[in-house]
């Protein structure tokens, strides 16, 4: 059994910064009893992945100083059913490719991966035994129900078709058959979550937690997706690419509300630089944070910074630097009209290009990698490649062609291979008569 402080202690670590959590009793019961909880977080491989997902990834970093066991799920056959965002061909390429983007993030983070163990959803979704789960639900769940718990997840189309009202179910078995006692996703997966606690215990499951993340907003305000380029920036991004998209990112003087570069700061970049600071204090709990990083990590300040900074604004035009503490400060200063826009825009510019760099090293050093971005993102502007085709050679009719020898001159008027129909059969040495073919 745990005391009461040391729960208190984990949960407040599993649970800060999340927008909400819905059945917190649930793993508290489990630190008290001295266990560590089980969780799971899930991505479809359709799109590229973009920078959006680091607040989802940088809070797992929590997970693991709290103990947790975290399984990290590339739900293949979620991102087939999805309104066909990933065609069958291309699923597994992609699959792939995004298990060598998250290794490369959370190594990059200093996030241990030896803790992490990575699972595909074909590898138990396509069983006899899920499958079986699957129909039962289905004779459960009503069409209202299902088509509400995916409405801010799934494409939702004039004419939805059945894979996309089964997805949310499916997402509710995975927390059985992963074996889980909470499930980690962002606010948009909120119904998804309500349709779990609802029906798994009427097939006689357990009732499981969920943990929400803020949503982090795209760069043109709205939110960040992969099918709209100019709202993200993916992680292998180069930095003139990053530097374009943020010149172009909505970013009014004094507004804080629509600001995509703030809400950045505070999903993202804030939270990295407190995890870094933690770890120069030693303050990773059960955790080897930090083993597995390819850089030096620190938090976005400059070296001037006073202890305790966790983001500088330097400015371009005059004025000295202004360091930060809490987001707060930062968000305060850009509302009064202290920070110009074009100083903050330079300041996450270079964050991001600092957070990407590993990333983008690991892919060049990968050729494995490489040839399944391309495998997994064909360029759909490359034309197509028309193969020649190869000539067959037909050998000439007898008697045709330049290295044809002239016939034998005819007897008597007929041609030497030619047999009258008169003539007597050709006869054996014993006088045997020999059958004309």
């Amino acid at each position: 059994m745990a005391s009461e402080e040391e729960v208190e202690k984990k949960y407040n670590l599993i649970t800060r910064r999340l927008d909400e959590v819905l059945g917190g009793d649930i793993i508290k019961g489990i630190l008290a009893e001295g266990r560590s909880p089980k969780a799971y977080w899930g991505t479809a491989p359709t799109g590229r992945p973009h920078i959006g997902y680091y607040a989802s990834l940088t809070k797992i970093a929590d997970f693991l100083r709290a103990g947790v066991e975290v399984k990290v799920l590339l739900a293949d056959v979620h991102a087939f059913l999805d309104n066909l965002k990933a065609p069958l061909d291309l699923v597994t390429h992609r699959t792939k490719y995004y298990e060598f983007v998250l290794r490369a993030i959370f190594t990059s983070l200093g996030i241990p991966t030896s803790k992490l163990t990575f699972v595909r959803g074909s590898d138990y979704q396509l069983s006899r035994e899920y499958n079986l789960d699957n129909y039962k639900l289905c004779t459960l769940t009503t069409e209202h129900d299902a088509k509400k718990a995916g409405s801010e997840v799934v494409k939702q189309v004039e004419s939805p078709l059945l894979s996309g009202l089964i997805y949310p179910g499916l997402q509710a078995l995975d927390e059985q058959y992963l074996g889980v006692d909470f499930q980690f996703g962002g606010v948009d997966q909120r119904k998804i979550f309500t349709y779990a606690e609802l029906y798994l215990p009427r097939l006689g499951y357990a009732k499981r937690a969920h943990l929400m993340n803020t949503m982090v907003p795209g760069l043109m305000g709205g939110k960040m997706s992969s099918s709209d380029p100019d709202s993200k920036i993916d992680f292998l991004d180069p930095p003139e690419v990053v530097k374009r998209k943020i010149k172009k990112a909505f970013c009014e003087e004094g507004n804080v509300a629509e600001n995509g570069l703030l809400a950045f700061a505070k999903a993202v970049l804030i939270p990295i630089s407190e995890l870094r600071l933690e770890r120069r204090q030693g303050d990773t709990g059960e955790d080897e944070e930090g083993k597995e990083s390819v850089k030096p990590q620190k938090p976005f300040v400059t070296d001037d910074a006073p202890e305790g900074s966790v983001f500088t604004i330097t400015r371009e035009k005059g004025g000295g630097p202004s360091h930060y503490r809490t987001y707060q400060e930062l968000e305060d200063d850009f509302a009064a009209k202290k920070i110009h826009p074009g100083d903050l825009k330079a300041n996450i510019r270079d964050a991001i290009i600092s957070l990407l760099e590993p990333i983008r090293a690991a892919f060049l050093a990968n050729e494995e990698w490489q040839q399944v971005e391309q495998l997994a993102y064909p360029d759909p502007n490359a034309k197509e490649v028309k193969k020649k085709k190869e000539k067959v050679y037909h050998p000439p009719p007898p008697g045709k062609g330049k290295n044809a020898k002239p016939a034998p001159a005819p007897v008597d008027g007929v041609a030497a291979d030619e047999t009258r129909a008169s003539d007597p059969p050709a006869s054996q040495p014993d006088g045997e008569a020999v059958p004309a073919r």
